[in-house]
């Protein structure tokens, strides 16, 4: 799919949407390392106030697990589907967990924790049913990293390979963020509206295609092929995409938008 504008709050006008956004890259700008990624205050401010004047249809969808999602986007209790999909919890906190057998889960670990000791600068994140492998301070290891994983993929058939930004990820097979963003528009609150998802990596295309599929908005940030229908320049164009979304909604009632402190949070970001 060709692109066909930059996003704007415009595309928002007289429906009910359902809020999905990815994080890494999206609305934390990415690190050298994963644990040093966080999301802006006044970010997470903006993301209240949408979920809240959504009825709480907004989620968060990301490689990340539940747990490290939860720390990031504190103190809110979102929505979330996290490791791709193969975590979500639902509006009531309900949580659903696909996993890997135990004696996989640990020959895996064992197998890739010594393969990345021999690549230095790469690092092994485990998720417990995931596997990351990240090379953003080696990306010389990048072609050997990429053929580890696939050696990884035809020793367990189960695991399915997704490469993002600087890093490669083992995952459960079917496990991707359409499927997850196709489970959360099954359920309350997002049932009935129109999906917005915003997304930046290689492991979004699967959401922009399911989000397309039900005559959505799709929004890619940054450069590169996507199949999403818009795109963002960059982390910063997101936060201000928030903003002016959430003015844009509710353009109708200034007065009680001014009230909630809404056209103060631009400063503040």
């Amino acid at each position: 799919m060709n692109i066909q504008k930059d996003a704007g709050p415009q595309l928002l006008r007289e429906k009910r949407y359902a809020f999905f956004l990815d994080v890494d890259g999206t609305l934390a700008a990415i690190q050298p390392r994963p644990d040093e990624a966080f999301i802006p205050k006044g970010v997470i401010e903006n993301l209240q106030k949408l979920a809240e004047v959504n009825d709480g249809a907004l989620a968060l969808v990301s490689g990340r697990p539940l747990v490290e999602l939860d720390q990031l986007a504190a103190p809110l209790q979102l929505p979330l589907a996290g490791v791709h999909g193969a975590e979500r919890r639902d509006i009531h906190g309900k949580t659903e967990r696909i996993s890997l057998p135990e004696t996989v889960s640990s020959e895996l670990s064992a197998l890739l924790t010594e393969a990345v000791a021999r690549m230095p600068g790469t690092q092994l994140e485990t998720k417990g049913m995931a596997f990351a492998l990240h090379y953003r301070q080696a990306e010389q290891y990048q072609q050997a990293v990429l053929e580890l994983a696939e050696a990884m993929t035809h020793r367990y058939p189960m695991l399915a390979l997704q490469p993002g930004k600087c890093v490669v990820e083992l995952k459960p097979q079917g496990v991707n963020k359409g499927a997850a963003l196709k489970d959360f528009m099954q359920q309350a609150p997002f049932a009935g509206r129109t999906p917005v998802f915003i997304g930046d990596d290689l492991t979004d295309e699967a959401g922009f295609n399911a989000v397309n599929a039900m005559d959505g908005i799709s929004i890619k940030v940054g450069e590169g092929q996507t199949q999403a229908a818009y795109r963002l320049s960059d982390v910063e164009a997101v936060y201000h995409w928030l903003n002016q979304t959430l003015l844009q909604l509710y353009q109708d009632d200034k007065t009680s938008v001014r009230s909630q402190g809404y056209e103060s949070l631009s400063s503040r970001i």
